[in-house]
């Protein structure tokens, strides 16, 4: 079992690194100046790094057949190559890079990611079937501290100049991923435990941990409040110890493991220690087997179990990439144009923008799995799809929000979008292997997250043609009428998206209510 937890804690280390995405912001405006390109070019570099998804599905077919750990080296070698030649051509070490030479390494270092979060994805849910939503929630929160680490890191190496940031960021994005591959390699593994019970104890900790890296990730973000109280170094150094408090958990039950000689799960599925089993889990078509009420092998309940030609003839499946499409894709193209929005309404903390997100998501992600562990065996419990649509109503209003130019606004709706989208994209896992199945979740949810960069591209090019038809002679635009007519529409899409959602709980309430125990 300590093995089982270790590989939980691997994943959310992954995941730490995993957002490289996510810090273009704190850069972009540099590459715009350093490669003399348009902003719809500054777009497509952001589509790039998005559209390294759409070949997202050769992880998850590689994940059918490969280890785990190959698997996640090869990810991290590819992001090594995407950002470090980069980062090579900043310094002057590579004289000669096009503009589409940046925009292929780009598009190399986002298809990286989708391979290490295929990863982590299936740990979290082959080894954790119970617990599925919760394992992944409490891991893939953490990949919205990539940018507050990689922030902090920056920071702390005192770079100043926006050049020598750029060039860090480059540098950090490129290396980091690599060397928690290699640490956490020897314990990826799907351990292919069978059958399982609810393990409160382990997640209670989990939870109490991950919260208090959260509120410490917010508190520090707080630029340049907290700097007076907290130097860059000591703000680092406790980022750190935080990555570093989950380990706990599988030490005291390896500790445990060494003492009493016991292990509450077994591979073999039909061994079972009746005294450590918490409590029964009810499902559908219940199926008694060791005191443990199941309906498939791994202990879950699932709509259907189909691959992916016949889930892309499905219409929930159309309905749930829509409602992706305009709510958590939506909220990315956001936050990867945070740099030139803040910049037109003459802001200059980027950076605290990009942290403050980073870290707002990363409860965004964390909330749904807490709700799954307090509730979700409760008569109130809502599905999925209607959690989806909760969630997009107030980034909806978000939007709105940003037509009001003070930066408190700005403040506000970025933090209601980071928490928004963060929420989205940890529901969107689970729910994903709750309508399809388990069995082709990696290639599955790959083609849904492909509206990642369908959105970016669409998206993106229309925000940046809007904003080119407000440019002034130089080239630049400033005041609140550059994205004005970009933010109604994305606020209308959004409320699109919250109808779609309904639409998909309606259509799939049947199942959500058998699920939670109903009638």
């Amino acid at each position: 079992m300590s093995k089982q937890w270790m590989s939980l804690v691997g994943a959310l280390w992954l995941q730490s690194m995993a957002g490289t995405n996510t810090n273009f912001p704190a850069y972009s405006s540099q590459i715009k100046k350093l490669l003399s390109i348009s902003q719809i070019e500054l777009n497509n570099l952001a589509f790039a790094s998005d559209a390294g998804k759409l070949l997202g599905w050769f992880a998850g077919i590689a994940a059918n057949y490969l280890p785990l750990w190959l698997v996640l080296l090869i990810g991290s070698i590819l992001g090594l190559i995407g950002y470090g030649v980069q980062y090579l051509f900043l310094i002057n070490h590579i004289h000669s890079l096009s503009y589409w030479h940046v925009f292929s390494l780009t598009f190399l270092a986002g298809n990286s990611i989708c391979w290490i979060n295929t990863v982590s994805y299936i740990v979290s849910i082959q080894n954790f079937p119970l617990d599925r939503q919760v394992a992944v929630g409490i891991s893939t929160s953490y990949i919205s501290l990539s940018a507050k680490i990689v922030t902090d890191i920056v920071d702390v190496v005192n770079v100043f100049t926006p050049s020598k940031r750029a060039e860090t960021y480059l540098l950090m994005n490129s290396v980091l991923p690599l060397f928690f591959a290699i640490v956490v390699a020897p314990a990826i593994r799907d351990m292919k435990i069978g059958k399982s019970r609810k393990l409160s104890d382990g997640f209670r900790v989990m939870f109490v941990i991950t919260i208090a890296t959260g509120i410490y990730a917010v508190i520090t973000s707080l630029k340049p409040a907290i700097s007076k109280l907290l130097p860059s170094l000591l703000s680092l150094i406790g980022m750190v110890i935080f990555l570093l408090l989950p380990i706990v958990v599988p030490l005291f039950e390896s500790m445990k493991e060494h003492w009493h000689r016991k292990c509450w799960i077994r591979r073999d599925p039909r061994i079972c220690d009746l005294s450590k089993l918490e409590e029964d889990i009810k499902t559908p078509e219940e199926v008694i087997n060791c005191g443990v009420k199941e309906d498939n092998d791994a202990g879950f309940a699932v709509m259907e179990e189909i691959g992916p030609k016949k889930m892309l003839m499905k219409l929930d499946f159309w309905l749930y990439f829509f409602v992706y499409l305009f709510g958590a894709t939506l909220g990315l193209v956001y936050l990867n144009n945070l740099g030139q929005i803040a910049d037109t309404r003459g802001f200059t903390g980027t950076s605290s923008l990009v942290s403050l997100s980073s870290s707002f998501g990363f409860f965004g992600r964390l909330l749904p799995s807490l709700f799954d562990y307090l509730f979700s065996r409760s008569k109130y419990a809502i599905s999925r799809p209607a959690t989806i649509a909760v969630t997009l109503a107030p980034m909806t209003g978000a939007f709105f929000l940003l037509l009001n130019n003070s930066h408190i606004c700005l403040y506000i709706s970025t933090a209601i979008i980071g928490i928004c989208t963060g929420a989205i994209t940890s529901i969107s896992v689970s729910q994903t292997a709750e309508l399809f199945g388990t069995k082709n979740f990696g290639v599955n949810h790959n083609i849904v997250v492909a509206n990642i960069p369908i959105g970016s591209f669409i998206f993106g090019d229309l925000a940046a043609m809007l904003y080119r038809k407000q440019e002034n002679s130089l080239g630049s635009c400033l005041g609140i009428k550059c994205f004005q007519t970009t933010f109604i529409i994305w606020g209308c899409l959004c409320l699109l998206g919250t109808c779609l959602a309904f639409i998909l709980h309606r259509r799939t309430q049947k199942f959500y209510t058998h699920l939670r125990g109903g009638n």
